[in-house]
């Protein structure tokens, strides 16, 4: 269910925007969106997982601030970060 260390290590490398970069917008929001699948997948066996259910509450809202915040600095991050996930808003 969550992702181990080469997983993050990989989506971190696909959507940095430097060598160093691991907190950026983009990478935390890929982050976000990848930890949020496997959440969905979880829910279709475990229906009744409700404390689950508000963590991933949660993430989608800390995700819509993310690519809010996003929005409003630069809009062409935004829309290139948008495609790439294939999020739709």
């Amino acid at each position: 269910m969550a992702l181990t260390a080469e997983q993050k290590r990989q989506i971190v490398d696909d959507y940095q925007r430097g060598d160093d970069d691991t907190g950026s917008a983009e990478v935390q929001v890929a982050l976000l969106t990848h930890n949020i699948l496997a959440l969905q997948s979880h829910f279709k066996e475990h229906v009744h997982d409700n404390h689950s259910r508000r963590g991933l509450r949660a993430m989608v809202d800390q995700r819509r601030k993310l690519l809010d915040y996003l929005k409003a600095k630069d809009h062409g991050r935004y829309r290139e970060i948008i495609k790439r996930l294939q999020i739709r808003r």
